[in-house]
């Protein structure tokens, strides 16, 4: 028996959370043919590879990207594929390219993802062949997809393209009964065609870009009760899922999206709520996130926080940030496109005293920390001010308050300002807690979004990363192969969609890991450019010696870190439909014959 590629003797991890074993693993037409605790015989094997010290792991799920436009142009996803995620959900946060034109899609993803409005347009529209979820299925496996993909169908692009943009961004304007049943019929389509269900948002500092609805909130943040239950009742009765990212400036909103996943008297409502989770700016807010899934699940809901399982630091050039969005003086900033109209509004002492009266504020829920000694920077035409924070500056310049210290740095040197700061996620112990918690998955990387602004690609290794050093230093928190179940088939299991299993029989979706290499690499910083964004610069993560390789569908896509040449020029993921298993995507390349199947005519 013939393999057409053979891993020998790594520790393999099948993603069921089972106990790992050094194994040799078999892969033919796609698929593991064997896991074997003995040697395989090689003969006429092209490609054998000694994984001996290595980790033999499913690729990763990553359950919250914003792909939604890059895959369109650049369907290789080769960011993600480097870093063993195999597997990405599109569609989050109520986004996705499903009915809306180019226009309102610029208009949705620009200004909240941060991907630059101009080529959200140019690429929808250059690209766009379908008019429902079936055809866009259709569309993205015409393409060269790296990995494979699995999506949400968005709320608020139903309700652009339906109720369009203006009035779908209005407080008064509920959709007409047509209106709603079109969207239903939306939703019900992209359900029966295998979406795993449907994304909302009513987070409000999210905001539209454009000219029209300029400034305004998300569609599905206008949405009222009668709207969301009736779209809801189609989740619930096809046991699909919904996203959601509730108001966190309204702990009675996030409570009540909580319970919504419960049944009483109907089936109850898969949810998945985003979350910062351990925000600087609210301490104490974490300490409700376990308690909270446990008793809404205990009372027979099925309620997940998704979280981001490392510190949470972000980038900014200049004040191009979304957290500033969350207070009137910030977003009033944001609102201004023209850098000379932006400028005029910064040297405004009335408008900086109502920034300065913002960033003191201590009332409400927030995300950002506002604390200017706590953002340092690391780039800028005055050398003097690298690696000092906001705070300091203002100090350095005779006591200036540290909000004029920032603007007046914005104001001399614009987006050539570069400065970081942290958000969440910055306490060790309490990372340790949420990635043993059970009611929190560990996805929310935001992947092909906020392009210049973060770069959590590598998540997944930085968490292995965390887990393998606790257990050196003799201080365990969370068993591996539980870490590796984590990111794996525990996602893809309750997404209902056919990945993170490595078991014999399973598509050949894997990763090789040198654990020696999950060191201090893994946080260094990196930008590559967006061929699609017109060579934009983005954030991403560089980790060629750890990762050793990545199969998706049994074909090597990347070789110690770097794409290989199928990468982009051949379809090796494919679209997984909820609750359907997915043969692996046949090597063009390889005929029935070669394969050892019969060539009946």
């Amino acid at each position: 028996m013939t393999y057409d590629t053979i891993i020998r003797n790594g520790l393999w991890f099948d993603g069921t959370g089972a106990p790992a074993a050094i194994r040799t693993l078999g892969i033919r037409d796609g698929q593991v043919a064997v896991v074997s605790v003995d040697p395989i015989d090689d003969s006429g094997c092209p490609e054998v590879i000694d994984a001996d010290g290595m980790w033999v792991m499913p690729g990763m799920v990553d359950i919250h990207t914003h792909y939604d436009v890059e895959v369109l142009a650049e369907p290789s996803l080769s960011e993600s594929l480097r870093h063993g995620v195999t597997t990405v959900l599109l569609g989050s946060c109520s986004l996705s390219t499903i009915h809306v034109d180019g226009t309102d899609a610029g208009d949705l993803f620009g200004r909240v993802e941060a991907i630059p409005r101009e080529h959200v347009i140019s690429t929808v529209d250059r690209h766009k062949t379908w008019s429902g979820p079936k055809e866009y299925i259709d569309a993205l496996e015409s393409r060269a997809l790296g990995p494979n993909v699995a999506a949400f169908i968005g709320h608020s692009d139903m309700r652009s393209a339906v109720m369009g943009l203006d009035r779908a961004t209005q407080k008064s304007t509920r959709p007409t009964g047509s209106e709603q049943a079109q969207m239903e019929r939306w939703l019900a389509d992209a359900l029966e065609v295998g979406f795993v269900g449907m994304s909302s948002q009513q987070l409000l500092f999210d905001k539209v870009d454009g000219e029209t609805c300029r400034s305004r909130t998300l569609p599905s943040t206008y949405a009222k009760p009668r709207e969301l239950r009736r779209l809801k009742a189609l989740l619930r009765r096809s046991g699909r899922i919904l996203q959601a990212g509730p108001d966190i400036a309204n702990p009675v909103n996030v409570g009540s999206q909580a319970l919504t996943s419960l049944g009483i008297g109907r089936p109850h409502l898969k949810t998945s709520l985003l979350s910062a989770a351990d925000i600087k700016a609210n301490p104490y807010a974490i300490k409700i996130m376990g308690p909270l899934a446990a008793l809404v699940n205990r009372l027979g809901g099925d309620f997940r926080w998704q979280h981001l399982p490392v510190p949470f630091e972000v980038y900014a050039d200049g004040i191009d940030l979304v957290i500033f969005e969350e207070f009137g003086s910030g977003a009033a900033a944001l609102h201004l496109k023209e850098e000379l109209a932006r400028d005029e509004l910064l040297r405004d002492e009335e408008y900086r005293r109502r920034f300065r009266k913002d960033y003191e504020s201590k009332y409400g829920v927030r995300v950002w920390h506002r604390d200017f000694f706590d953002a340092q920077i690391v780039g800028c035409p005055d050398d003097s001010v690298i690696g000092k924070s906001f705070g300091q500056v203002g100090l350095d310049r005779g006591g200036l308050h540290p909000v004029d210290a920032f603007l007046d740095l914005v104001l001399e040197h614009g987006t050539e300002l570069r400065w970081r700061t942290t958000i969440s996620n910055h306490r060790p112990e309490v990372l340790k807690q949420m990635a043993r918690e059970p009611g929190i998955q560990l996805g929310f990387s935001d992947a092909g979004a906020h392009l210049r602004n973060m770069a959590f690609y590598n998540f997944g290794l930085r968490l292995l990363r965390h887990v393998r050093s606790a257990e050196l230093a003799g201080e365990p928190f969370l068993d591996t192969a539980a870490a590796v179940h984590r990111m794996t088939g525990e996602l893809a299991d309750w997404y209902g969609i056919d990945a993170g299993h490595l078991r014999p029989g399973d598509r050949a979706d894997l990763m090789i890991v040198d654990p020696e290499h999950l060191d201090e690499s893994l946080e260094e910083y990196a930008e590559a450019p967006v061929e699609a964004y017109g060579g934009l610069s983005r954030m991403v993560n560089r980790n060629d010696d750890t990762v050793v390789a990545v199969f998706v569908s049994g074909r090597k896509v990347v070789d110690h870190g770097v794409p290989t040449d199928i990468v982009g020029a051949s379809r090796t993921g494919q679209f997984l439909r909820h609750g359907l298993r997915a043969p692996a995507v046949p090597d063009p390349t390889v005929t029935a014959t070669d394969s050892g199947l019969a060539d009946v005519r």
